[in-house]
């Protein structure tokens, strides 16, 4: 039973066992993994009352899997994977209990809050233990997404990614950016972001091969990128300051200062500017018709309405009502 993603897969899909009897949870959950998924084949210490759910959130041509599930193991056997029409990487986020993956001869553990890959075109076998609950939220990334991003010569093996001295820290905190927000963005935002994912990833599988400069110069790039998306995921917070950002993704401020620097602004120009644009957008949306300009502008992290109305018309040349009334 496979269900790859397609055009026509809704965006949200959920599978709960606690909807069916006792006896038939673990059956229901196989088959779930194996939709949401590909091709697995799990084994259990029980086939009943397997409290579990798997979520998944399509993002253009791949997908988050959210899992929740007692202890259990998974495997990706050789006939699981002659039964699969598509091939893909399984970038595991771990949110709790642990998960040993053992690919190659390799094996790599996870503990809450690392991230690791293995390649559904090779048999891997998945124990997650530490229970009683376990957590997963796993990126179903297209073979060809990655590998597009990689030397052509490249040797894959099971990595924790996580672990990476240089962009680890950007990798966990992406992945948990784009986990926590994939509902709350438009697709469109939600792929940009799967982008800059599988930019860090494959920069980390790669680094190792790479001259110190071209690293140099990516590190910066992916920490860049990382750095706005931090930002972007705290517009709404009065009094945002350059340490909450450089805390959230583990640099110094005076590295943030000097990345700005290095794009032609500020950290503080790049706040306003971003937060003006929400505004704008919210200010001529249909559905926020409604909404009152104050309260806008507060959810936007402006705490006084005529700073706000008095940068707006800086900005955009008018002020925030003639600018809805358009």
């Amino acid at each position: 039973m496979e269900q790859l993603i397609s055009e026509s897969r809704p965006r949200h899909l959920v599978w709960d066992t606690g909807a069916t009897r006792p006896e038939e949870q673990f059956s229901y959950y196989r088959e779930a993994i194996c939709q949401a998924f590909m091709n697995l084949t799990p084994e259990s210490a029980t086939t009943s009352r397997f409290a579990a759910k798997v979520e998944a959130i399509k993002i253009g041509n791949g997908a988050i899997n959210r899992v929740v599930f007692p202890e259990h193991t998974v495997h990706r056997s050789r006939a699981d994977i002659a039964a699969s029409t598509e091939s893909c990487f399984y970038l595991n986020f771990k949110l709790a209990g642990r998960c040993r993956v053992v690919q190659g001869g390799r094996e790599v553990s996870l503990s809450r809050g690392q991230v690791g890959i293995c390649d559904s075109d090779r048999e891997v076998k998945l124990l997650h233990d530490r229970g009683p609950t376990l957590e997963v939220a796993s990126f179903w990334v297209p073979s060809r997404e990655l590998r597009d991003r990689l030397p052509p010569s490249f040797d894959f093996r099971v990595e924790r990614v996580s672990d990476d001295p240089f962009v680890g820290h950007l990798i966990v905190e992406t992945a948990r950016s784009l986990n926590a927000g994939a509902l709350r963005m438009t697709e469109d935002e939600a792929v940009r972001l799967f982008g800059v994912l599988l930019d860090l990833v494959a920069l980390s599988l790669s680094r190792r091969s790479r001259a110190q400069t071209a690293e140099a110069a990516g590190f910066a790039d992916a920490t860049a990128l990382a750095l706005r998306r931090a930002v972007h995921e705290r517009l709404s917070e009065q009094g945002l300051t350059v340490a909450d950002v450089a805390g959230a993704i583990g640099i110094s401020e005076r590295y943030v200062h000097k990345l700005f620097e290095r794009a032609g602004t500020t950290f503080s120009d790049y706040v306003m500017d971003r937060r003006l644009d929400g505004a704008a957008r919210d200010l001529s949306d249909p559905a926020k018709a409604g909404d009152a300009i104050g309260s806008i502008a507060f959810d936007w992290g402006f705490s006084d309405l005529s700073h706000f109305t008095r940068r707006f018309k800086q900005r955009f040349g008018c002020r925030p009502r003639d600018w809805r009334a358009r």
